[in-house]
């Protein structure tokens, strides 16, 4: 479908959108992944032949958290709520699975409308 920006890609396949997050070293959520990620969603829920949407990251960590050079900037939208928001809001569901970079370190989410 998409190149969203230099962190995140969706791709169609059939019809399962894919939010695909490659971040390294962790795919920590930058402004950058953030904003992907919202817009990426966006699109996906436009799409009328999309019936479901999947967040993968490219790594062994889909998340570590809040990205440490940031922290003495300014902050830039979207915030973590907001990105949380439009999956959330989303009107097609959202599985995922989120995989930690230490073993049995899993947490499953979704979302169905």
């Amino acid at each position: 479908m998409a190149h969203i920006n230099s962190v995140v890609d969706l791709q169609q396949d059939g019809e399962i959108a894919v939010i695909a997050v490659n971040s390294p070293p962790v795919n920590a959520l930058s402004a950058a992944v953030r904003g992907g990620i919202a817009r990426a969603v966006e699109i996906a829920v436009a799409e009328s032949v999309v019936k479901a949407i999947v967040l993968i990251s490219d790594g062994r960590t889909f998340n570590a958290g809040s990205d440490v050079a940031e922290f003495d900037q300014p902050p830039v939208p979207p915030s973590l709520a907001e990105t949380l928001g439009a999956i959330e809001n989303a009107t097609k569901p959202c599985p995922g699975t989120l995989i930690g970079s230490r073993p049995n370190s899993v947490f499953r989410w979704g979302h169905s409308p």
